[in-house]
């Protein structure tokens, strides 16, 4: 006769009870392994990890994202420029001669040009100076039009003298060449980036060009520059700013190395308001841009990368709060091409 309903419940209740008794303690063991244990984790974490920051869409620790950034600009050198203008169909030379003549530089200016390293702008800097004047007066009344940039420089040429003896030593532990920057009138610039093979293709081509003087070349990080203070008429950065950990210290450097009066300028992509734009731009670039480093660069990820480095970057406004917390007034920026790109400019006042 089998047994009652309730003997057999309270059995089979029994036995499972039994069963969870013995695997209890296995299955404590096996989540003590696999789960670090409260003050554990915090521990591996700062020893690890410490502050995180974002490299594209990814969380990575800060002092490894320098070294990822260094390795996507080393994969992507030799193919950069010709990247560039397959991605932008050639576009991208076209912000950049905006560029130039927003900034508008005039003979005789000392620039930074930083994360320059192909040189794009260096270049371009170079012939603009070089060319005939671009603004014409109907009268000039007799006096010479440099005469106030003249008096100016002679003001300064004793002080600045002193800062390219400061320049010298300071740069001794960095590959730069020298002289750093003339003591005259004439006009110079300093390509500065952190990647090395970044800046021995824009030596390559400055030879190709014929860019013989006028031009130097620094490998050293964009937050912590080994030259003194007040030094540049101008900071140039175009494209290279939000791949930096803190953007905020690459905006305090500029503003350390300008002298008073001197001007922040900034190429940079940035945020498509119009939604129906947006949704074609990104399309294009999660779907396209990637593909296309793999068939010309033949690197998918490096490419993949810098597309998201692009949403994770401040929009206009914020951007543009950011310059102003560093220091600098009067500024403005500028959207190119419906806000793919965005000039932010500033002074030091």
């Amino acid at each position: 006769m089998a047994a009652p309903f309730s003997r057999r419940v309270s059995s089979t209740c029994s036995s499972l009870r039994f069963r969870t008794g013995c695997l209890k303690p296995r299955l404590t063991r096996i989540i003590q392994l696999l789960v670090p244990k409260a003050g554990e984790y915090s521990t591996q974490s700062k020893e690890f990890n410490g502050a995180e920051t974002h490299f594209g869409f990814q969380s990575v620790a800060e002092d490894e994202k320098e070294n990822k950034v260094y390795e996507v600009f080393e994969n992507v050198a030799s193919k950069y420029d010709m990247m560039n203008d397959a991605m932008s169909g050639g576009v991208h030379r076209i912000w950049k001669d905006i560029f130039l003549e927003r900034f508008a530089p005039s003979p005789g200016t000392k620039l930074l040009d930083v994360a320059g390293g192909t040189g794009d702008i260096a270049f371009r800097f170079l012939k603009y100076v070089d060319a005939p004047a671009h603004i014409s007066t109907q009268q000039d009344f007799g006096i010479p039009k440099d005469a106030a940039s003249r008096v100016l420089k002679k003001i300064c040429r004793q002080r600045h003298h002193h800062l390219m003896m400061k320049v010298q030593r300071s740069s001794q532990n960095h590959r730069l060449d020298t002289p750093v920057l003339p003591d005259d009138d004439s006009s110079h610039v300093i390509v500065c980036d952190i990647n090395q093979a970044m800046l021995d293709v824009g030596r390559q081509r400055a030879k190709q060009l014929g860019f013989t003087s006028g031009i130097s070349w620094l490998q050293a990080n964009a937050e912590n520059l080994p030259l003194p203070d007040n030094l540049f008429d101008a900071y140039t950065i175009a494209f290279g700013i939000r791949n930096c950990t803190h953007v905020q210290k690459v905006l305090d450097e500029a503003y350390r190395l300008l002298k008073p009066g001197g001007r922040f300028l900034c190429l940079e992509f940035s945020e498509v308001k119009n939604p129906l734009l947006r949704s074609i731009y990104d399309s294009y670039s999660f779907q396209v841009i990637p593909v296309m480093g793999q068939l010309i660069a033949g690197d998918w990820k490096s490419y993949q990368y810098l597309v998201e480095s692009i949403r994770q970057f401040p929009n206009q406004e914020d951007f543009a709060a950011m310059i102003r917390a560093a220091g600098f007034r009067m500024v403005s920026y500028e959207n190119l091409t419906f806000g793919v790109t965005a000039i932010h400019s500033g002074f030091k006042i």
